[in-house]
């Protein structure tokens, strides 16, 4: 056992029983620094994984929720510029009654409610829920 100043260390020759080719090092440099590359995460899989999981919900909240929605949407416009004098219709309200005037520019429409008092209402045309049909046809 020596306790003094460490020993230098020896230098070993290490002896190969056969010599290595020149391309035979670079081939196994390859294949190693490919296996080291295969064991790191690549720096893009992070935001591909966020895609891969983003991307369906996306889709399934554009197919089943906004699609639908604007198609509604489109409808129920389409409704309300077809609506015209005499027709009956519902309010959003639940009251019931015929249309005596419309004014599309100032998004305005009166509904006739009673025949016997002549009671109108002064409505917004978005406050329409439903055109039953012409009353003319119905008489």
């Amino acid at each position: 056992m020596y306790l003094g100043r460490a020993r230098p260390a020896r230098e070993r020759s290490v002896r190969w029983p056969f010599t290595i080719p020149d391309w035979g090092i670079t081939v196994a440099n390859q294949i190693w620094q490919g296996l080291i590359l295969l064991g790191q995460d690549d720096p893009t899989s992070g935001f591909m994984q966020i895609a891969l999981l983003v991307l369906p919900i996306g889709l399934f909240f554009y197919l089943f929720l906004i699609r639908p929605q604007r198609r509604e949407q489109a409808e129920r416009q389409k409704m309300l510029d077809a609506v015209k004098k005499n027709d009956r219709v519902v309010t959003i309200g639940g009251v019931y009654g015929v249309v005596a005037n419309v004014n599309k520019e100032a998004n305005e429409i009166t509904v006739k409610v009673d025949e016997a008092t002549n009671t109108k209402l002064r409505l917004t045309l978005g406050s329409i829920a439903r055109v039953l049909g012409d009353e003319s046809v119905k008489s």
